[in-house]
């Protein structure tokens, strides 16, 4: 028996297996695409090439498209897998998770290992990795030179805008100036930082540690300007980007 986890988010989707042992024992991501219950399959079948087969397992889907996956034996909320599986990879039970997804940016507080709160950017992709995305691709660069050019910046600047579209423009106008690419590139990066850190000034503050999931948790510089801006260090790992996954295998878990 194995408990499968996947979380269809709106860039990537992410699947994990675990055996009854409770071990990690598959992991895989690939971009969602234009059908989520395609892709879902596509990672099922990824797992039956290494003996994990659908139909002597439990599967619990969460994420964006969740609703898709009608061949899920149940479909939980991303806040719940992220807490669950945040609690899993960090062996915490008190902690703020900050997940910035491709489509949003939540801000979860756990205390003894359960959701107490959380506060969802989800009306504009200002503050999203879609914005970065698209900013990276608006200097040329891919999202992880970005963020290495925002290292090197002598010269910090704001990007004021709050909206993605009036952002790009302001980044281009900012290249028309002759504005170095490394202090636009930290403008950027500030600019998602400084969001979060006004999220989680809304939600209260911080609860324990702080824990980055989602996509950008393997980029070293994005947990730097959110330890400046949040007053905290943030602490991530390879597999966070899988928590909501791991926590969806969690509660599929509990199913047996």
């Amino acid at each position: 028996m194995h408990f499968i986890g996947i979380d269809v988010g709106s860039t990537c989707s992410k699947a994990v297996a675990l055996d009854e042992s409770g071990n990690l024992v598959f992991h895989k991501v690939v971009p969602t695409g234009w059908n989520c219950a395609e892709t879902a399959e596509s990672l099922l079948q990824d797992m039956a090439q290494e003996g994990i087969r659908r139909e002597d397992a439990r599967m619990v889907a969460t994420g964006y498209g969740r609703v898709s996956i009608h061949f899920a034996d149940k479909a939980v909320t991303e806040i719940s897998c992220h807490g669950k599986g945040t609690a899993w990879l960090f062996q915490r039970d008190a902690f703020t998770v900050i997940d910035i997804g491709g489509q949003d940016t939540k801000i979860i507080e756990v205390k003894d290992g359960h959701v107490q709160n959380f506060i969802m950017n989800d009306k504009c992709s200002a503050g999203t990795g879609r914005f970065l995305d698209i900013m990276a691709g608006t200097l040329g660069v891919k999202l992880d030179a970005l963020c290495e050019l925002a290292r090197q910046s002598e010269n910090h600047i704001n990007i004021s805008s709050m909206c993605t579209v009036f952002a790009e423009s302001e980044v281009v106008s900012l290249i028309g100036r002759g504005t170095k690419k490394e202090d636009i590139a930290y403008g950027i990066v500030d600019s998602i930082a400084s969001k979060v850190r006004g999220q989680m000034g809304k939600i209260g503050g911080i609860t324990g540690s702080v824990f980055l999931t989602g996509g950008l948790c393997e980029i070293p510089f994005i947990r730097e300007m959110l330890s400046e801006k949040v007053g905290a260090t943030v602490e991530s790992a390879p597999l966070a980007r899988y928590a909501g996954a791991i926590g969806a295998a969690l509660y599929a878990c509990k199913m047996k």
